[in-house]
């Protein structure tokens, strides 16, 4: 199947994160270069992330320095796994990809081990292909939590899926070139869209 492979070519052709890229950047004379960043200071701490203060800019971070991991899956079919689940701090439920937290249970968690119990966790699947596509930011301008990134292929089923306890969530199966109506009959029954389908919007539509 064509697709994972042109994913990733694109992505790492457009986002790679190891070489420079070649579009200009914008940088105010007022925001601090990297060795010169004034002091942070911890203004809220809390079990999974802080709320810090650096200068004249307050984000949030990942406490413990926690990340995540956040998979695109695709079945031999030809169709995209998506998770739907209540999310509180939107008030309601969001569509997006299978996701977990990395190094939230024990320090020696791995990116790709996280994204593996994540896609077996929340989609009852494993899977014989990994591929990572690189980490990104999830959003800088408030906080300065990032994510890996991986494709999955050669999806064997281990079991129903929906989560740990308490998170009740549904999984589903799209194909490729419908995405954007499911998602587009999703928002109009008041369900949330996680930016992260942006790229698989992008993709389907050009496909």
């Amino acid at each position: 199947m064509a697709f994972p492979g042109n994913f990733c070519a694109a992505t790492n052709a457009r986002y790679g994160n190891d070489e420079q890229q070649p579009w200009a950047t914008n940088h105010r004379d007022d925001d601090p270069e990297p060795s010169a960043r004034p002091p942070m200071s911890v203004v809220w701490s809390g079990k999974w992330i802080e709320a810090v203060a650096e200068g004249r800019w307050e984000y949030v971070r990942r406490a413990r320095g926690i990340s995540a991991s956040v998979i695109l899956a695709i079945t031999d079919e030809g169709e995209v796994v998506l998770t739907e689940e209540y999310r509180v701090a939107l008030g309601g439920p969001v569509i997006g990809l299978p996701a977990g937290l990395v190094g939230d249970e024990t320090a020696a968690d791995t990116p790709e081990a996280a994204a593996r119990r994540e896609l077996s966790e929340e989609a009852g699947y494993s899977a014989r292909n990994w591929r990572s596509v690189g980490e990104f930011a999830t959003s800088p301008g408030m906080s300065s939590e990032t994510y890996h990134f991986f494709i999955a292929t050669g999806l064997e089923r281990v079991g129903a899926g929906g989560g740990i306890a308490g998170e009740a969530i549904t999984v589903h199966h799209v194909k490729l070139g419908e995405v954007a109506g499911f998602v587009a009959a999703a928002r109009a029954r008041g369900v949330h869209v996680d930016g992260k389908l942006l790229c698989l919007l992008a993709f389907a539509r050009a496909g």
